[in-house]
């Protein structure tokens, strides 16, 4: 498998999504949680969301819960928090598992693709982020304290 778009996962309300339908997008594919230190960062997200879906940007998140137990919620938990809380509009999926022998296939692709500090695979934490062009190839991984507003140059430059 060779772009993002070979893959597919369901949808938060159980649908399988082609990620094909996301072809010539860029994508902000972002590992998230609900009770995480980072949390607040779905704001960031949806605003960069706003700011550049017209241009081309799709924020995809990825509920996870193997960090710290961050995100244990069911789907409809976890829709209706991002929803009144940070009035998320972009795709949201079911939740995954990031890493270990459970991984998303999509993770491990992604991983493989950008790896993070060091030259690790694994993610550190909720909130990692991977920026893929219009090409469906990854071009950059950000680690969770890397602020969505901050990506805002990464993101032109793609567009």
């Amino acid at each position: 498998m060779s772009t993002v778009y070979d893959f597919s996962a369901n949808s938060l309300d159980g649908k399988p999504v082609q990620l094909s339908d996301y072809s010539g997008k860029v994508l902000l594919v972002v590992n998230t949680a609900s009770k995480c230190g980072f949390t607040p960062q779905y704001e960031g997200l949806e605003a960069l969301y706003k700011q550049y879906r017209d241009r081309g940007l799709t924020v995809l998140g990825f509920p996870c819960n193997q960090f710290g137990a961050q995100e244990p919620g069911s789907a409809e938990e976890i829709g209706a928090f991002c929803q009144k809380n940070y009035g998320v509009s972009f795709p949201m999926f079911e939740k995954i598992d990031v890493n270990g022998a459970a991984a998303h296939p999509l993770y491990r692709w992604l991983k493989s693709s950008a790896k993070g500090l060091l030259g690790s695979e694994a993610i550190k934490w909720n909130f990692t982020k991977f920026l893929i062009d219009r090409n469906g190839q990854v071009i950059d991984r950000f680690a969770p304290t890397t602020k969505p507003e901050d990506l805002k140059s990464k993101v032109e430059e793609l567009l």
